[in-house]
């Protein structure tokens, strides 16, 4: 073959012969295209700043999510989030501990009443909501003889012990006579 073809210039290197052909139009296009583009992508990000990066966009986005997820979640002193603990083993666990410690002395140690009233039976005195039941465990009913117990245990604590007494609710284990209204 000839040094010089009808297609251009033939570069003979190791007996691999090349051909050196310009490269297509639309090829160079693109080129062209890409590197205008990678010049303003340069520009508006990282000499204006006025462009949010991904690191920002990603925590906008993580915060946003994060919030909307708490906003679902329901609130701890809520019915519906005192519920939740009672699926919690280890919150009811630490109640049932809190319970025996604090409570078993009046309500017995599975809550089946001796100065206070059986907490597994359906009849309540001040409510059996789980959130009428934190609200007398917090504030105690003093004319009753039943303390407050936030200041003594705090609120979590508080919460651990609504939630066990909420799992002994309704097993009706043999102990003082119903008490109050029954619960529908």
């Amino acid at each position: 073959m000839s040094a010089q073809d009808k297609t251009g210039v033939v570069h003979v290197y190791d007996d691999i012969e090349e051909l050196d052909n310009h490269l297509p139009n639309w090829w160079l296009f693109l080129l062209w295209i890409t590197v205008g583009f990678a010049f303003g992508y340069w520009y508006y990000f990282h000499t204006t700043g006025e462009g949010r990066g991904s690191l920002e966009v990603y925590r906008a986005e993580a915060a946003e999510a994060a919030r909307l997820a708490e906003a679902r979640k329901p609130k701890p002193d809520s019915d519906a989030g005192l519920m939740l603990l009672t699926k919690d083993s280890a919150t009811v666990d630490e109640g049932r501990q809190n319970f025996q410690q604090t409570c078993a002395a009046c309500h017995g140690l599975k809550g089946e009443g001796i100065i206070g009233p059986n907490l597994t039976d359906n009849a309540w005195l001040h409510g059996g909501k789980p959130t009428d039941i934190n609200k007398v465990v917090n504030e105690g009913v003093l004319a009753k003889g039943m303390p407050a117990w936030e200041k003594v245990l705090g609120p979590q604590r508080v919460r651990s012990v609504v939630a066990y007494v909420l799992t002994l609710k309704n097993t009706n284990i043999p102990g003082k006579a119903p008490q109050g209204e029954p619960e529908k």
